[in-house]
């Protein structure tokens, strides 16, 4: 079924369009999309940001794992690099400080009719596009492929099962979730 979906151009835009919607809805209603949530995240007075992400993270950990051990999802994992990592963590890290959202939740605020996100986050991320984009030949030699680690990935990294790792972090990020909540934050 999954491969015959995959093959349908249109069905996939579709899909593409409903998940993206209510995600962004999601997004809003979770008050991701708020400035101040944002900002309040980053000067650690908020956690909800925090909150949410841990939990997208643990569901979709276990949700792909499930999927992959009865034989419905295969992973593909991307090569990286030290230099790739940095570069992108600098890009992203600078515009979530300067402009307090990530990309997710600049299209959720500009669907929430946020001017800031449409003109700085927007046209921001398309701006900081171009610019990497030109970039590109000399970031590629010079720094993207430095300290090259491949498709890697942490049970590879750690040498043992994939269920040892997934279930390791969905117990750590379970606790912390609990923790922030007791603590009120």
């Amino acid at each position: 079924m999954l491969k015959r979906l995959r093959q349908r151009k249109r069905i996939q835009l579709l899909l593409g369009l409903l998940i993206g919607t209510a995600f962004g809805f999601l997004l809003q209603k979770g008050g991701l999309t708020n400035y101040g949530t944002i900002i309040g995240q980053l000067l650690l007075r908020d956690f909800t940001v925090l909150k949410v992400m841990v939990t997208a993270i643990v569901t979709g950990m276990l949700g792909i794992y499930v999927l992959r051990h009865f034989g419905l999802a295969s992973l593909h994992p991307k090569p990286g690099s030290v230099g790739s990592s940095v570069i992108g963590g600098l890009l992203f890290g600078v515009g979530f400080g300067l402009l307090g959202y990530c990309p997710g939740t600049i299209a959720g605020a500009v669907g929430q009719g946020s001017i800031d996100a449409l003109l700085g986050g927007a046209v921001g991320i398309l701006i900081g596009a171009a610019l990497f984009a030109s970039l590109y030949p000399v970031l590629e030699t010079a720094i993207l492929h430095l300290g090259d680690f491949g498709k890697l990935t942490f049970p590879e990294l750690l040498k043992t099962r994939s269920w040892v790792v997934v279930g390791s972090f969905v117990i750590g990020l379970t606790a912390l979730l609990f923790l922030i909540e007791a603590r009120g934050l």
